[in-house]
């Protein structure tokens, strides 16, 4: 039996507005309805519609003026381009080779993938734990993928066996699902006590982490791959055309 995942109101929220816009309900230039009018609607609190036009003006769908409240936005055509090298490489990696899957299942999404999918923190997804290695070298990179329940159901993601095409193809294959684009987080920090120990570093060794977090066209976070690279043992580089 399917199992059924109630998404958060504020995404209830978002998704209808955009579908909206999409099918015209909602001109471009036309003001929404005011908060009153979608609290009353969705039956939902006041910080809850704030929060859902908070991320539709993020993501370009409504302009939002003081006093003339929030007006429905042309939203640009983005020039294509293609991924960095080093994003490519890490969203395609398939899991045979020098891949050990060290967990696949369950788990209580912690506040940064649950940031990244939009759910309440501690929400249940499939999260999917994993050590690359490289001869010569030693373990290279350490991720995690974060899948919603749901989209999971007819997949592989929680089983322990490697993917062989990756987690990408087999979620469009299984699941059904069109990914449009990525919004790729890069940060530094300190190893923790148990990466240390995994990645084979030194105590407090610094660390480059990537967040990337795979969307369809309506901008929806479908999955989330949480990445930590030993800075030590990697060096981005990537190459764009200036025009």
């Amino acid at each position: 039996m399917p199992i059924e995942v109630t998404p958060p109101k504020y995404i209830t929220i978002i998704n209808a507005i955009q579908q909206r816009i999409q099918d015209g309900t909602y001109a471009i230039g036309s003001t929404l309805p005011s908060e009153s009018q979608l609290v009353q609607e969705f039956g939902v609190s006041r910080p809850t519609v704030v929060r859902a036009m908070e991320i539709l003006r993020q993501q370009g769908w409504v302009d939002a003026q003081h006093g003339k409240g929030r007006t429905v936005r042309e939203r640009p055509v983005t020039e294509s381009r293609a991924l960095p090298a080093h994003t490519t490489a890490l969203l395609n990696a398939t899991e045979v080779g020098d891949v050990t899957i060290l967990n696949a299942g369950e788990v209580a999404a912690p506040p940064r993938a649950a940031a990244a999918l939009r759910l309440p923190e501690g929400a249940t997804v499939i999260a999917r734990r994993r050590l690359m290695r490289v001869a010569g070298v030693g373990p290279v990179e350490l991720s995690t993928v974060y899948v919603p329940t749901a989209l999971a159901v007819d997949s592989d993601v929680a089983a322990p066996e490697p993917l062989t095409g990756g987690v990408l193809s087999h979620l469009a294959d299984r699941a059904g699902i069109t990914l449009d684009h990525v919004v790729e987080r890069v940060s530094a920090r300190i190893a923790t006590a148990q990466e240390a120990k995994l990645l084979e570093l030194p105590k407090r060794d610094a660390l480059l982490t990537l967040l990337l977090t795979v969307c369809d066209s309506a901008a929806l976070p479908l999955l989330a791959v949480d990445i930590v690279i030993p800075a030590s043992r990697h060096e981005l580089e990537d190459i764009f055309p200036l025009r």
